[in-house]
């Protein structure tokens, strides 16, 4: 298997850029699924999970244009799949984040469980309760959840009874296309569902609340095409300042947000 050798006892100083936020990017990327048209992504970061959601994306028929400023431009103007197979998200776990968006532009969805996993072993039930208060039907069957919304999505009540970061992220994206208003409680308030909500918003979405555990969101028609700019990683831009701090070193670090980083600081 593959390791690293660290060799240590040396000051670590420079100047760093700090990459955009993974955790912010995939279920930014999955959000394109619901506009018909195009959507253009700033700050993207270039890693193993990201390669995979755009592989993703382009099986299920978005064009995906990607240049070397750390951009992508998707038009998901015409869908020809809603499956998302075992092949492609098997190591992906993120992948779960397609769904609601599936199901908001297509109303039905069809998305390999991470690692081929039972559904009660990780929290895919949590996205999968909530959403059915949205009128998703589902059901699981050779390590596919298949979710099926005939009528359309219908606005609902959701409260989590624990915290999920992705699972507010599905029923968000899934609740801006359904009909009437939905609420979320108990949501998740990492920067990178804020970052999501923000991106949802500037393609149209109407949504009240954001930063705050209770979201509030108005379902729309249609989205329409935009541009929106990943944040940083502030994961990333926390692992230099304390290799620097433990060092006893000096860094320098850009393209960073300050507010995401109270806890580090």
């Amino acid at each position: 298997m593959d390791r690293f050798l660290i060799r240590g006892g040396r000051v670590l100083s420079g100047e760093v850029k700090v990459s955009g936020a993974k955790n912010a990017a995939l279920p930014i990327l999955a959000a394109a699924l619901m506009v018909p048209g195009k959507v253009r992504l700033e700050n993207l970061p270039y890693l193993n999970d990201v390669t995979t959601m755009l592989q993703l994306l382009g099986r299920m028929g978005v064009g995906v244009l990607l240049d070397d400023t750390g951009s992508v431009e998707l038009d998901a103007s015409s869908l020809k799949s809603v499956i998302a197979p075992y092949d492609l998200v098997r190591t992906m776990r993120a992948s779960i984040v397609v769904l609601g968006p599936l199901l908001a532009r297509a109303h039905e969805a069809e998305v390999s469980l991470p690692g081929g996993c039972a559904i009660g072993a990780r929290p895919v039930n949590l996205h999968v309760k909530a959403m059915e208060r949205l009128g998703v039907e589902f059901e699981v069957t050779d390590g596919y959840i298949k979710g099926r919304a005939p009528r359309g999505l219908i606005g609902g009540k959701v409260l989590f009874e624990k915290i999920t970061v992705t699972g507010t992220e599905n029923v968000l994206m899934a609740a801006v296309l359904a009909k009437g208003e939905s609420i979320i409680e108990n949501a998740a308030r990492e920067p990178e569902v804020t970052n999501l909500a923000n991106c949802l918003v500037a393609l149209g979405a109407k949504i009240d609340g954001i930063g705050t555990d209770t979201l509030r969101i108005k379902g729309v028609d249609a989205l329409r095409s935009g541009s929106h700019r990943i944040i940083p990683d502030r994961i990333e831009a926390g692992t230099f300042l304390v290799a620097a701090a433990a060092t006893a070193g000096s860094c320098t670090l850009t393209e960073v947000e300050p507010k995401h980083m109270d806890a580090t600081l």
